[in-house]
Parts: structure tokens; sequence; C-alpha cells
């Protein structure tokens, strides 16, 4: 398995990694990219198959004026991976200290995490492995104030029960009910997931407003149309301008439903905001080399939906299969789903590669892998990571962290990760 980080491990599949890392049959490959530091028709001619599950790494943009012209406006991506430890984000440095009132635009799991990260006592996420940096601005912090905008009303809303429970029951934060009218007079004809959800959003927190040191408020039916400079300093960030929408369907309700721009505009004031409205896919350098195909409108892989890569060309479907060639994740289907959904769509690939394989399906050239490969890697200058190298990171970073009374202190350059294995 390659990875460009020196480091393994995604969204909460520690334990499981590590004990598929522990097969012999098994190899991380780590600070190794693909298509820069390893050529793809490399892999080609030295494995039997190979399986993209890079996910979709670009953040999705609004569109709108100033949204990369002035300050005070940040990618939630880029603020989750700031925090977390992430190499590429580690000089972020958000100010945080710039204004009491947020709006975070989406209303997405990520968005609800940017809110809730932002609301949290300090002292609450010294107790994570949280990096210091970021621990230091969290501090530092004049946040008071939160507002999570959507375009669409709170039943076409695409977060889940767990973030919405986690943002409810955060200590001396107020989470504000959201207007009655906009959710169904009768919750109790809806689909238990929908029912439980919405029950949330109709109580809020426990935490009464006047008791409140911080908020927090779903705000809906509201599009971006542009961010606006302060009257002050024209190079920072005044205000969010929006255009109010409505539901175009009979039925309000719909998840499904879509929206429409009425001409009416709401301002909401601040110095300080994140856009959160999902990721994009985009291809690896060289994939046009060895034939596969990226589907730059779906902005996925093109493939069978259940992993196998295709070819747009051919007549017949089975002609264009290319066979030794899959696809998992969110570069095979799009950045949608929860990580249930992800492993599912995972499981379908590895089932779809077990099958090809059994059946005798004409695979790639095959090779000695890893082992033909690495002496060119090594002559680029790179240095490949092994999984007994991450543990020894993974020795250091635990250490730092028991110096701080933390689980770990996480390295947030590859050149300190590096540093460890000299």
């Amino acid at each position: 398995m390659y990875d460009s980080l020196p480091v393994p491990f995604g969204l909460k599949c520690q334990d499981k990694f590590s004990e598929v890392a522990s097969s012999s049959n098994f190899t991380f490959v780590g600070n190794v990219e693909i298509g820069k530091d390893l050529p793809l028709e490399l892999l080609t001619r030295n494995y039997d198959a190979i399986l993209f599950a890079y996910g979709a790494a670009t953040d999705r943009k609004l569109g709108i004026p100033n949204e990369d012209d002035i300050k005070g406006i940040y990618s939630a991506r880029a603020f989750v991976g700031w925090y977390n430890g992430l190499p590429e984000y580690a000089n972020l440095a958000p100010e945080l200290d710039s204004s009491e009132d947020v709006v975070i635009i989406g209303q997405g799991n990520v968005a609800l995490d940017v809110a809730r990260t932002l609301l949290t006592n300090v002292d609450t996420l010294k107790k994570t492995d949280m990096t210091d940096q970021a621990l230091a601005a969290l501090a530092r912090s004049k946040v008071r104030r939160v507002r999570v905008v959507g375009r669409r009303g709170p039943m076409q809303a695409s977060f889940t029960i767990k973030e919405v429970r986690e943002l409810t029951r955060l200590p001396s934060v107020a989470f504000l009910p959201v207007d009655r009218n906009l959710l169904p007079e009768d919750i109790s004809k809806l689909p238990r997931t929908a029912k439980r959800l919405t029950q949330l959003l109709i109580d809020g927190s426990s935490v009464p407003m006047s008791d409140a040191q911080k908020s927090c408020a779903l705000q809906y039916f509201l599009s971006p149309r542009a961010f606006v400079s302060s009257q002050g300093d024209s190079s920072r960030l005044g205000s969010v301008e929006f255009l109010n929408t409505k539901v175009s369907e009979s039925n309000p309700f719909d998840a499904s439903a879509r929206v429409i721009p009425t001409e009416n505009r709401t301002s909401i004031s601040t110095s300080l905001a994140f856009r959160s409205i999902g990721y994009k896919s985009e291809a690896l350098p060289g994939m046009d080399k060895i034939g596969v195909h990226f589907d730059k409108q779906k902005q996925i892989i093109s493939n069978d939906y259940s992993g196998r890569i295709v070819s747009p060309a051919g007549n017949s479907f089975d002609s264009q299969v290319m066979y030794g060639m899959y696809c998992a994740g969110w570069v095979k289907r799009g950045p949608t789903g929860v990580i249930a959904n992800t492993m599912e769509d995972s499981f379908a690939t590895a089932d779809a590669l077990v099958d090809d394989w059994r059946g005798g399906a004409p695979f790639l050239g095959g090779g000695d892998g890893w082992d033909a490969i690495k002496n060119d890697i090594v002559a680029k200058g790179t240095r490949p990571v092994s999984w007994e190298d991450w543990l020894r990171i993974d020795v250091a970073e635990r250490a730092r962290g028991k110096l701080k009374g933390k689980e770990r202190e996480k390295f947030t350059t590859v050149k300190q990760m590096l540093q460890v294995l000299e």
C-alpha cells in the first residue's frame, strides 16, 4: 500500500489497519507520491492488480466574489487538517482571535466538526491528540457565536445524528432549536432516523442562552453570493452576503427537495468564515498513459460501480473492463456517505477483485512488486517509510505526548517525521 504521507491511517480505522499491517503479505510504503515519486507505468509493470483508493483530496469552492482575495476565509477541510496535524496544513494559522462571530457555509458533518471544535472548551481538547499549535490558537480564540448556514432546509441537510447530538451536549454552549415552522408538524410519521434527528433539532440543548458562554445556531435557506470586505480594512472579511431561497417542490419536507432563489437578501456580519461544501477527486498524474479514464464531470474514475475500472472505448460492456484495475471509496462513487458506506463500498471492490482472480481474468503483467521498484525510488532521493519505520515514529509521538499528559503529540512536518528515522 502506497501513501504520500510517512504515516498511515484514515478515519477511525487504526485498529483494523494495524491488524492488516501485521500480515507478512502486506507492505506499507509511505512518503511516496504516486505519479510524482513513482510513475504509474512502473506499477503496472510490477503488479498483478492496482486498486485506487485515494479519496477526494481537493476542496470544492463557492465561486463567489472575494473568496480568494480577502483574509478571514478558510476551507473547513484545511482547518480540520490543521488541528489534526496534517503537514500540508501546518502553516494555516487561522486567526481565531479576530472575531466573536463565525459563519460556516455548508451543513455536512465536517461543518459541524468545525463548529464543535470552535465551541469546545480548550481544556477538553487538551486531552485529545490535537496538536499543540492548534491548542494554542484555540486557547486564544475569541469565538463565541457560530452560525452553520445551508442553502436548503433542515429536512435536506446532510449532517447525521451523532454530530448534532455532540453539539447539543457541549457544556456552557446553547444549541439553539430550529424554527418549528421549518419542520413537519407531526414527526411521528417520519422514518426512525429522520425522526430522531428532527427531535434533536426541535429540542436544542439544555443550556439556556442566559447561562451560556457560547452558542451555535443552524440557519437555512441562505445561498452565499459574495464575501464582502470590511469597511475599516478592505483586505479583511467584514460580512457574507446571502440570497434567500425557498423550496420549489410542493412538499418542503422531502429530503431530496430542491430550492430556488428569491429576491430577498441577507447579510451576516463576521470577520471569520469557513467554507464546507464538499470535496472533489482529481486524476493522478499519468493515469491517461496507462489507459485509466477519469470522468471530469462526475469527478470519479470510470468504473462499473462494483469497483472494476472501465475504459470508455469499446462497444460491449465486457470489452470495456480493465481487469487488474480497481477503485474504491470516494474516487469510485464520489464524496458522499459516512464511514460505514465507504467500508461497504470497499468490501464490494475487494469482492470484485477476488472474483476476477478466481475466474481467471487477464490481470496485469505481474512482477516483484515493491522489491523491483524501491531501488529506483531511493535513487531519486525519496526516503520511503516502511511499517517498521512508522512504528518508530509512533513511539516518538507517544513519548512527546506523555510529557504533556496526552495520548500523543503529532509531528506536523514530514521533515520532523523523517528525522526520527535518522
